[in-house]
């Protein structure tokens, strides 16, 4: 019964509606490809079953893969690591979500492209995203009655095992738990991540500039820290 307020719909909005112009500016840094390591990963279908989650799932359409992939490319230039091969998906659940999702996205799709459209997904938010956003956000009660979970399930190669020599061998999942996410989680974080910088200003990156979290924090405790401050991290 949560939902979440309509300024992450507007920013949906507005994001994909930039999205052309985001592809131009990427390609205006001229990156190279990330070396990769071992087999390469294995892209799902624009929806398949997940046996690990036992739900019908979509390829993820937030930034977490770009903010993922930047991170990797630090990583690597700056301190020497593996970059992983990474792809995000969300859970939807059964077939009658399958039809709500596909039905919203084909006009939210349509209606992202023109200005009225935009006008439109943004007076009713709750019409067009079948509740999930309103302009009045959820209520105390539905914030205490919610949590979130995230499960990271990697494969790779044990320090014996050649990657360049078979398939990876060696499997890990990674949970990351914790309350309401986007009002009581992010506070959270935020703060931890505020007081990281000012105690460990010698692990964070030597040179200023923007960079993603996993970036500025590679070196620091901000994992300690959110343990113990409700946001779980275990490795199963």
């Amino acid at each position: 019964g949560g939902c979440i307020h309509d300024g992450t719909w507007q920013s949906a909005i507005y994001g994909f509606a930039d999205s052309q112009k985001l592809q131009s500016l990427r390609r205006k840094f001229n990156h190279k490809p990330l070396p990769a390591v071992g087999s390469k990963l294995r892209r799902r279908g624009a929806l398949f079953f997940s046996n690990e989650i036992q739900q019908y799932s979509v390829p993820f359409m937030g930034s977490d893969p770009s903010v993922v992939k930047r991170t990797q490319r630090f990583l690597s230039e700056e301190h020497q690591d593996t970059p992983v091969q990474y792809g995000a998906y969300a859970g939807i659940g059964g077939v009658w979500n399958i039809i709500k999702m596909m039905f919203a996205g084909m006009m939210f799709w349509f209606l992202v492209k023109f200005s009225f459209g935009r006008n439109l997904l943004m007076k009713y938010p709750e019409f067009f995203s079948f509740g999930l956003f309103s302009k009045a956000g959820p209520t105390r009660k539905q914030m205490e009655g919610s949590s979130f979970q995230f499960s990271f399930y990697g494969e790779g190669y044990t320090d014996e095992q050649d990657p360049t020599q078979g398939k990876p061998n060696a499997k890990i999942r990674t949970l990351v738990q914790g309350p309401e996410a986007a009002y009581v989680a992010t506070p959270i974080a935020m703060v931890q991540a505020a007081l990281t910088i000012l105690n460990e200003p010698a692990a964070l990156p030597k040179r200023g500039g923007v960079y993603t979290p996993g970036a500025a924090f590679a070196k620091t405790t901000l994992i300690d820290r959110l343990n113990k401050h409700g946001i779980q991290f275990s490795v199963i």
